[in-house]
């Protein structure tokens, strides 16, 4: 027997859990994900991590994935069923994790102040427009009282013009 360990990365198809009841679609997506292993790895000593039962779970047991990424694992006979995780994502080092850090803090400060801005013309509209109705009320004040005393000029005038067409 080889003691060398077999490591290989498998997406299983969960879509026929939906076939199964509602209330036991989670429990039935972890037993095909076991069934699964023990078919394609040739051993019945199978190890589901919790990071795997976690994703499988995140949802609740009516809606599982459809789909798992996997990455399994067989040593001596032991079969490890692990999250698969891109190497992309645990080979980047902490210089181009700075600098990503640095490029998103920058990117925030610039959509920060873009939404100040924002804030500041919408304070600025509100505080001309309230200006306005101030100035529109105290305007409306006087043309109030000049057409007042246009209406009593109005009236006199007809009150004077029935007296003399009355002497008359």
């Amino acid at each position: 027997m080889s003691t060398e360990a077999t490591e290989r990365i498998y997406t299983i198809n969960l879509g026929k859990v939906l076939l199964s009841p509602n209330n036991q679609r989670a429990k039935r997506a972890i037993n095909m994900i076991r069934e699964f292993a023990i078919k394609h790895m040739k051993s019945e000593n199978i190890k589901i991590e919790e990071e795997i039962s976690h994703l499988v779970w995140a949802r609740g047991i009516r809606h599982p994935p459809r789909k798992i990424r996997v990455k399994i694992t067989k040593d001596d006979g032991n079969v490890i069923v692990s999250k698969y995780q891109e190497e992309k994502k645990a080979e980047e080092t902490k210089s181009e994790k700075k600098s990503d850090d640095k490029k998103k803090s920058d990117k925030s400060k610039k959509e920060e102040k873009k939404v100040e801005e924002k804030k500041e013309d919408k304070k600025e509209k509100v505080e001309k427009k309230a200006e306005e109705k101030k100035e529109s009320k105290t305007e409306e004040k006087p043309k109030k009282e000049e057409k007042k005393a246009e209406e009593k000029a109005v009236e006199e005038k007809k009150v004077k013009s029935e007296k003399k067409t009355k002497k008359e």
